[in-house]
């Protein structure tokens, strides 16, 4: 096998990279009323945006389908050469159908149209060629024309595919924005990843509680507050009336401070030791909003208050216990 040098690599790298990047730049310049033609009808689409494409084409297609469906615009990938052979029967007369071929001529594509234009559904078309026939049976043409692909024998599919990939993603976004998608609903298109939980998981979902919660009232000793505190294995306890009306909280800096002024834990009572001014969360607080809370005020615990009732104390959220569930 030719042996090659390092630089022989990067360069073919290079020139990759800046082709495909100049086919990228270009299509801004391209954009006219058929994309804002195109978003309308996606948005408009009562059940769900049909994507198809054969060959490379097919797999940015569905890439395309897969980022409208998690952007808010319900959509699914249909393989043409399989839609011939009884896969038409996913597209119904309330979809619209969004169609990429580089030529705009692929045959497996073009025995589709008149399918589709019996079920009179929009057809949104991302081409090469704004003079084929798929272009022109189209509700909305999208051109992601190029000049020459990255492939040095022009045959390989690559900056046009990327154009196309492009494209899609513009559609994706731009129906997104204008639907005021926001960053909850993407998360529960992804419950399953780092960020579906940072954009789900509430506070409520990982606070202790009930008689996993330190506590103790302004009346116990500091001793007894230590025993609190080791039992729950927090490293702090609430101080709270007996009405769960929150007083204070006593952590391990302020038994340091204690400590270090060799008062008596028998005799002295948290309440005259303990930090008063405890920062608090409400339950329903995004679990991610809490841990920048902590970070701000460099603290390793908050205590969860009733929405109704500021100081009615319900639970205690741990940096430990956000760090467990993933939130970081």
């Amino acid at each position: 096998m030719t042996q090659h040098a390092d630089t022989f690599f990067i360069e073919s790298a290079q020139r990759t990279i800046t082709l495909e990047g100049a086919a990228i730049s270009a299509l801004s310049g391209a954009l006219d009323h058929s994309f804002a033609e195109a978003c309308r009808h996606i948005m408009s689409t009562a059940g769900r945006v049909v994507v198809t494409g054969m060959g490379k084409s097919g797999h940015i297609a569905g890439k395309v389908a897969a980022t409208l469906a998690s952007t808010g615009s319900p959509a699914f990938f249909v393989h043409p050469g399989e839609a011939s052979h009884g896969d038409m029967g996913m597209i119904t007369r309330d979809d619209c159908v969004i169609a990429l071929s580089n030529s705009g001529s692929t045959s497996e594509i073009m025995t589709l149209l008149p399918l589709i234009k019996r079920l009179n559904i929009p057809l949104i078309a991302i081409t090469g060629d704004p003079q084929s026939d798929l272009a022109l049976a189209a509700n909305a043409h999208l051109l992601a024309a190029i000049d020459t692909e990255a492939c040095p024998l022009n045959l390989a599919p690559t900056a046009s595919t990327t154009a196309a990939l492009v494209i899609g993603d513009a559609l994706a976004i731009a129906t997104l924005e204008a639907r005021g998608f926001t960053a909850e609903e993407f998360a529960f298109s992804h419950p399953g990843g780092a960020l579906g939980k940072r954009l789900l998981l509430r506070v409520a979902d990982v606070m202790v509680q009930q008689v996993e919660m330190p506590s103790v009232t302004p009346s116990a000793t500091v001793a007894e507050a230590l025993y609190e505190m080791t039992q729950k294995g927090l490293g702090m306890t609430t101080v709270v009336s007996e009405q769960k009306e929150l007083k204070g909280v006593f952590t391990d800096g302020d038994l340091r401070r204690v400590v270090e002024n060799k008062i008596d834990l028998q005799g002295c009572k948290v309440a005259t030791v303990m930090t008063e001014n405890a920062h608090t969360v409400s339950r329903d607080m995004l679990a991610a909003e809490a841990m920048g809370l902590m970070e701000r005020h460099r603290i390793s615990a908050l205590v969860v208050v009733d929405e109704s009732k500021h100081t009615h104390v319900v639970g205690v959220l741990t940096l430990l216990a956000l760090l467990k569930a993933g939130i970081s």
